[in-house]
């Protein structure tokens, strides 16, 4: 255990440490995919309008984010906006922004390609009964997607946990900074504490995703 720099994690409180920037990670990722899941359904609907002008704008919108890096966005959010307008942004406000801003794109782009999956004869049976755009939408062409996107939102929850590494460069104390403060206090004492904390934090991202991500499959099975 010496040699593989485990025993690093019972001195004092350091897995506590470790856990409380796992939470931290957690935190983020949900607020974010919470925010992401109710606009990407307003996105989504828009997306699928006939209206040239707004799908352009849309689409625009999906590539900036596809094409963009997330580090990149963060740094332009916390420390481009901040010396520009001048205002104190927190830095997991900043990071929350950005996921947002990313996961309301891909969960938009999901909404959409749901959304037209959907046979036009439902539509059509729905309005030759009576119901406006609006009853349509509610009533019969939202429940279905809705239905369809929980295992797709899932996947984007394990996606933005892991993503959510990425917040350190803004000096958002979670899992992957704990650990390295935690290597850089043990440095001399225990100079292979890297190998063994970095292989604790894989172990810890594995039991926080792998089960989400079972649960993706069991779900997509059941309503396939």
């Amino acid at each position: 255990m010496q040699s593989l720099g485990i025993d690093v994690l019972f001195k004092g409180k350091n897995f506590i440490r470790l856990l409380g920037g796992l939470w931290v990670a957690v935190r983020i990722s949900l607020i974010s995919v919470a925010i992401s899941i109710v606009l990407g359904l307003i996105v989504g609907v828009l997306m699928t309008s006939k209206n040239k002008v707004l799908k352009a704008i849309f689409r625009v919108y999906l590539e900036i984010v596809r094409i963009m890096p997330q580090m990149v966005l963060l740094f332009i959010v916390y420390f481009g906006t901040t010396r520009v307008f001048g205002w104190n942004l927190e830095a997991e406000v900043s990071a929350i922004f950005v996921f947002c801003f990313w996961g309301t794109a891909e969960m938009g782009d999901l909404v959409r390609g749901a959304l037209l999956s959907i046979p036009k004869i439902q539509y059509e049976s729905a309005m030759a009964l009576g119901m406006n755009t609006t009853q349509v939408y509610a009533h019969v062409i939202l429940p279905q997607t809705i239905r369809r996107l929980i295992p797709l939102s899932i996947n984007l929850i394990t996606r933005m946990i892991k993503t959510t590494s990425l917040v350190m460069m803004i000096g958002i104390v979670e899992v992957l900074k704990v650990a390295q403060q935690i290597i850089e206090a043990n440095r001399r004492s225990s100079p292979n504490a890297a190998f063994g904390l970095f292989a604790v934090v894989f172990i810890l991202y594995f039991l926080i995703c792998w089960p989400i991500s079972k649960l993706s499959v069991y779900m997509e099975k059941r309503w396939s």
